[in-house]
């Protein structure tokens, strides 16, 4: 199988090592502008994809990120920021990173070319035809990442990706592939840069979607947030006196007596 991979061809810039402090943070600034309207061009993608999770997680099931190096990372951030943002529990969404919790803050040699340890790491979290596994790869040919997609699909669970790459492996294999092209790298090859910058985006319209059509967000408002520091305290607060036009003392006994904003509305206004 040929395509183009497009994340590893040669940058459009050159002797990058004799730009100015400013020429550097201008060029890359220019390319990052680039992203947003590559992920536009996949909107029809990311579209389905999302309908799918939504169906997913309203039947019972979960969402699951894999990736390796930067998209393992980003997977593993969005997963982890669900639960304080929306209060789900910590395993409705998950992130896998290739080589474990350890890959996280330092590269795990030769983690992403295992084609066994995907599939091994969502069987430890018990996976069936309820989830929904998305796997992240800008090069779209991640061996951890592919392998565990072709499992997922021999077993009927239902898989989708988020690659930078067209017409890529992954793509090829998963369910609902979504690409956003976004170009070579201003350094040649470096998929932490604007590739990352796409997958980021795109995790944070799957995440923050699928918890609205779960009902986490009344209005604008993270009503079911974990207060979590006094920052978020302060402003579960601030939420409940907007809410109830109350003054902030009996705002803060409800959201101390109930816990939430959600149940401290609820429970005062019956």
């Amino acid at each position: 199988m040929s395509f183009t991979k497009v994340t590893e061809q040669d940058s459009e810039y050159t002797n990058l090592e004799k730009m100015s402090i400013s020429e550097v943070l201008t060029s890359i600034n220019t390319e990052d502008k680039t992203v947003p309207l590559a992920v536009e061009k996949a909107m029809p993608q990311i579209e389905k994809l999302v309908s799918k999770v939504v169906d997913q997680l309203k039947a019972g099931g979960r969402l699951f990120y894999m990736g390796a190096g930067t998209s393992g990372r980003l997977g593993v951030v969005d997963a982890s920021e669900c639960p304080p943002t929306f209060g789900v529990p910590h395993e409705l969404v998950v992130g896998l990173i290739a080589g474990g919790e350890a890959a996280i803050r330092k590269a795990v040699e030769f983690a992403e070319d295992s084609t066994t340890q995907g599939w091994s790491d969502l069987q430890n979290h018990d996976i069936t035809s309820k989830d929904f596994v998305i796997g992240i790869a800008a090069s779209g040919t991640t061996p951890y990442v592919l392998h565990a997609l072709k499992a997922c699909n021999e077993r009927n669970i239902p898989t989708g990706s988020i690659t930078c790459n067209a017409k890529c492996p992954i793509s090829l294999e998963a369910e609902y592939p979504i690409e956003v092209i976004v170009g070579p790298e201003f350094v040649t090859g470096s998929s932490r840069m604007k590739a990352g910058t796409a997958q980021k985006l795109v995790l944070n319209m799957i995440s923050t979607t699928s918890m609205i059509q779960l009902g986490k967000v009344k209005g604008n408002k993270m009503v079911d947030m974990q207060l979590s520091n006094d920052k978020l305290v302060d402003r579960g607060v601030r939420m409940i006196q907007a809410e109830l036009d109350i003054d902030t003392n009996e705002a803060a006994h409800l959201l101390k007596k109930y816990g939430s904003v959600r149940a401290a509305v609820t429970n005062y206004i019956k």
